[in-house]
């Protein structure tokens, strides 16, 4: 392929990519996929913009065709994962590429998925020209919850860690302390619309009695389903989630042993409780459940115990180190409990992706290696 069309395929990729993102947090279970449509007559000219639609449908192929209309016939498709073949609720985006008249398919990535994963095989029997490969990496990126969902029947888990100068995360008592400013609130906000759940333990539940909404203007839609560890189901009912379970979904996730009456009282107030056995390990049990109910990119928020217990099993795929610029002092309460803060940031898993300023504070990122 020519210098110069390698050029063009990356630059519509990433806008494929851009696209995309739109729909991160709100296209569960299914992958936040972008397409776009261009004619190559001559100079090339975008004809169709698609992305995956809230609750995961149409998909983004079907988008991009449906807006390109004829002008699809000739034209080539761009998309961040491989199209889908089979059928599900709606016909396999290969079908649709192939009456459109696509003559070239150009694709990020393949798909793990077995079921979906014959794309680029039917297009290729039905005549379409196709590459595979191009913004790769950041395409792998962009559908992590979607491969590590496939792959590993878990969602790609995101730890969030606010923490003072001095690694701590709560005053003595576990009573709440104000750690970061304006700007890395709203990049928190911003990463809750990006998610399809976020997690906290009862502890973090107890001690802040959170929202754990996006309350950024005009995106309260975009706010997660929540998701409570409470084996016990400790968790008042006059509780601002509790109260708020109606207008976003809050899951609670409990032992067997938990009382069956408050569960009963909890799920009046529309709370959904899931019991996990016993045995084995906790976090494992509960992330498999988010998986099995379609939970692809899961956001933790909470608290020390929780953040250690991810840490220790080897379960952080992405991590956020946001830190203030005040110590908390020698009293407060560390980011993970009975571990030090440098078994996350020095970890042979993670690497450092740099760190940026929000306003007073840092934000570092990690990522799995």
């Amino acid at each position: 392929m020519a210098g110069h069309n390698a050029l063009l395929d990356q630059r519509f990729m990433s806008l494929a990519l851009a696209l995309g993102r739109r729909g991160l947090g709100n296209t569960w279970p299914n992958p936040a996929v972008g397409a776009v449509v261009v004619r190559h007559d001559g100079e090339p000219v975008i004809v169709g913009r698609g992305w995956t639609q809230p609750g995961g449908r149409p998909h983004a192929e079907t988008e991009a065709l449906r807006r390109a209309g004829a002008a699809a016939r000739g034209a080539t498709l761009y998309a961040t994962l491989e199209p889908c073949s089979h059928h599900g609720k709606t016909p396999p985006c290969t079908d649709a590429i192939i009456a459109a008249g696509i003559t070239r398919v150009v694709s990020a990535i393949e798909d793990p998925n077995a079921l979906a994963g014959r794309g680029h095989a039917l297009l290729r029997a039905g005549g379409i020209a196709v590459d595979v490969g191009v913004c790769a990496a950041e395409a792998r990126r962009a559908h992590a919850g979607h491969i590590r969902s496939v792959c590993d029947h878990r969602p790609h888990v995101f730890l969030k860690l606010a923490v003072s100068a001095d690694g701590k995360v709560a005053l003595a008592g576990r009573k709440p302390a104000p750690i970061t400013g304006e700007a890395a609130r709203g990049r928190v906000h911003l990463m809750r619309a990006m998610n399809d759940a976020i997690l906290i333990g009862i502890g973090t539940a107890l001690a802040d009695d959170p929202q754990l909404t996006c309350r950024l203007p005009g995106m309260a839609s975009r706010s997660p389903v929540r998701v409570v560890l409470d084996a016990d189901l400790r968790l008042p009912v006059a509780s601002a989630l509790v109260r708020s379970a109606r207008e976003t979904p809050l899951w609670v996730i409990a032992g067997e042993t938990a009382p069956t009456e408050v569960e009963a009282v909890l799920a009046a107030r529309g709370v959904e409780v899931f019991r996990l056995p016993a045995t084995g390990r906790r976090i494992d049990a509960a992330l498999r459940v988010l998986a099995e109910r379609g939970i692809t990119r899961l956001m933790v928020e909470g608290g020390p115990t929780v953040a250690a217990a991810l840490v220790s099993a080897d379960l952080v795929d992405e991590a956020v180190l946001l830190r203030g610029p005040s110590p908390i002092g020698a009293d407060g309460i560390d980011a993970l409990e009975a571990m030090p803060l440098t078994a996350l940031t020095a970890s042979p898993k993670l690497r450092s992706l740099g760190v940026e300023s929000a306003g007073e504070d840092t934000i570092e990122t990690f990522e799995r290696m």
